[in-house]
């Protein structure tokens, strides 16, 4: 189905200075460590902003990372309405097959409460002990793994947890949670498709996964805002909405620095507290900011490890643009063409190799012996170019069907292939190629460099994708086919 458009409204209609904006705007300019895909303002439940940077464009699913979580707590907050789970239940008790091998008594004690604030006891990320213990039913190999502390009385950010809570949820309806969310939240909101990651095949991850557009996070943080109510109508619980987004457990390490964190503020439901707010919050900047206080719901996509550095500058610059009654309106006009107008910045380059076409034509490179593999993607075994007709091609070899991409005049060149990306960049000088591929449904950036003299390349990631698997995974999963998640890395935040 089609997403009904929001209601939109210009920002002075609903007390939103564009000069606010436009500074928000101008500091993301000017920083280089952050790379915005997205933007989305509410206000009042309007729709006052709204921007995405090409060749992101606003009907692309992205990859929300652990933003997914606030989804899997929705999908906890509905089944508990349905009187299908209970948050004081043992977790044991939805998996008796496990029963005879779960002696720890702290993890026998372990509620559902609990694996819904990240307090499960455990000290620590488990994620990697929970696969080894049992890669085909993590949530056995979790329940394997014991608690450091008694669960409830301590935080970790731990996969899991939540991993463990969206597979309660899959059992107790029958159903993934997309199926399960679509007619409870998805339709109901305006959501159109939307896309999980699964592991095992036929669950979807819950901690990560996600792909869905920008709208569908502004959608649910309004959802929020509103207490569970969208067009009249009551999708969710109130108590729920409230239990959600209240500090459960302390995520706070008592320091003057740490008091500035938006990360030690709290944890509820799979939501963090914030200085302002609360959010649902995916690596690299995938943010649902919800904003009682200002009646506001700021949602973003982008790629950058410096988070706290991306919430500082909404807190700083689209905050006080937030007024209590309407205001004149002189500078909205330029603000929606600005927002109309947003790009990411083409890679400079050549479109053809200035001389020396013919070397370059069919050559193959291999990776540059100075690589420690770290920060390229540690499968990429070749990279081989190619001219013909059309123009220059780059296919990035796996050991299997490489990924061809095609060179573009100027700009972004979009691909036409099975996976979404946008390339750019070109020849730098007569023996080096330099070109950034951009995998659109992702936050992920690969910089390649072939050198015609050594016949070797170098590729780094911005920012590393956190799920494993190849370069052709780095998209939404098919919508026809569930698709396992290749690997299933913890997603940091």
């Amino acid at each position: 189905m089609s997403a009904r458009p929001l209601s939109v409204s210009s920002p002075a209609a609903q007390g939103v200075d564009a000069s606010g904006i436009h500074a928000f705007l101008d500091a993301l300019d000017a920083a280089p460590d952050i790379e915005p895909h997205s933007l989305m303002i509410l206000r009042h439940g309007r729709l006052v902003a709204s921007g995405w940077w090409a060749p992101y464009a606003p009907e692309r699913p992205h990859l929300l990372y652990s933003l997914s979580k606030s989804f899997t707590a929705t999908a906890a907050g509905l089944a508990a309405a349905e009187g299908l789970l209970d948050l004081d239940d043992p977790v044991i008790s939805y998996f008796p097959e496990f029963e005879a091998d779960i002696t720890d008594p702290r993890s026998r004690a372990m509620l559902v409460r609990h694996v819904a604030s990240m307090a499960s006891g455990h000290l620590a990320e488990t994620h990697d002990e929970a696969f080894r213990r049992d890669r085909a039913e993590p949530v056995r190999g979790f329940l394997l793994t014991p608690p450091d502390r008694d669960p409830g009385t301590v935080f970790a950010y731990n996969q899991p947890a939540t991993y463990t809570l969206a597979a309660i949820v899959q059992r107790v309806t029958g159903q993934t949670l997309t199926d399960y969310l679509r007619p409870r939240l998805f339709d109901p909101l305006g959501i159109g498709e939307v896309a999980w990651l699964q592991r095992p095949p036929g669950r979807d991850l819950g901690f990560s996964g996600l792909h869905a557009t920008t709208d569908a996070i502004a959608r649910l943080g309004q959802l929020y805002l509103q207490d569970g109510v969208w067009e009249g109508r009551r999708l969710l619980p109130a108590a729920w909405v409230a239990e959600a987004t209240r500090a459960h457990i302390s995520t706070s390490d008592g320091t003057a620095e740490g008091a500035e964190s938006d990360w030690q503020q709290g944890y509820g439901f799979q939501f963090w507290m914030a200085r302002h707010g609360y959010r649902g919050d995916g690596a690299y900047g995938q943010f649902c900011l919800v904003l009682p206080e200002y009646d506001a719901v700021v949602a973003t996509t982008a790629a950058t490890e410096r988070m706290q550095d991306l919430l500082n500058l909404v807190w700083r610059h689209l905050l006080p643009a937030f007024g209590p009654s309407p205001l004149p309106g002189g500078d909205d006009e330029r603000l929606r063409e600005r927002l109309a107008g947003l790009a990411l910045p083409p890679v400079p380059g050549r479109a053809e190799p200035p001389g020396r076409a013919e070397s370059w034509s069919g050559a193959r490179f291999t990776p540059a012996p100075d690589e420690d593999g770290t920060a390229r993607p540690r499968r990429l075994t070749s990279v081989v170019v190619d001219g013909d007709a059309d123009g220059w091609t780059l296919r990035l070899d796996e050991g299997g069907p490489g990924l061809v991409l095609r060179l573009g005049d100027a700009g972004w060149a979009l691909g036409t292939g099975p996976v979404p990306t946008a390339v750019s960049g070109g020849w730098r000088d007569p023996d080096t190629l330099g070109v950034d591929v951009l995998f659109l449904e992702t936050p992920h950036r690969l910089s390649v460099t072939c050198a015609l003299a050594t016949r070797t390349f170098t590729a780094r990631w911005h920012t590393a994708p956190l799920h494993g698997g190849p370069l052709g995974s780095l998209r939404a999963p098919s919508r026809d086919k569930a698709t396992p998640a290749p690997g299933a890395a913890p997603a940091a935040r």
